[in-house]
């Protein structure tokens, strides 16, 4: 079952979303995130759970960690697609 968060947006504080550029998380790409940096779970424990190869899910990790790392760095907003 894949995590289901509360919030589907991040952005900078005191800029409007409308002049924000956004990347988007896929959710095969939070599920990674989840798993490795929350749940604190080795690549290959996590790619079974989501039933994908190793390799796979540690092209997903790079993704997401890619992404999230824009944002901060690039001020962009984090969509989180559903």
């Amino acid at each position: 079952m894949r995590f289901k968060p509360n919030v589907y947006y991040f952005k900078p504080r005191g800029i409007p979303l409308r002049e924000l550029e956004e990347v988007i998380l896929l959710p095969d790409e939070l599920e990674a995130l989840k798993l490795y940096e929350v749940d604190g779970l080795e690549q290959i424990e996590a790619s079974k759970k989501m039933k994908i190869s190793q390799p796979t899910f540690a092209r997903l990790l790079g993704s997401a960690n890619k992404k999230v790392a824009q944002a901060i760095i690039q001020g962009k907003a984090i969509r989180i697609e559903q």
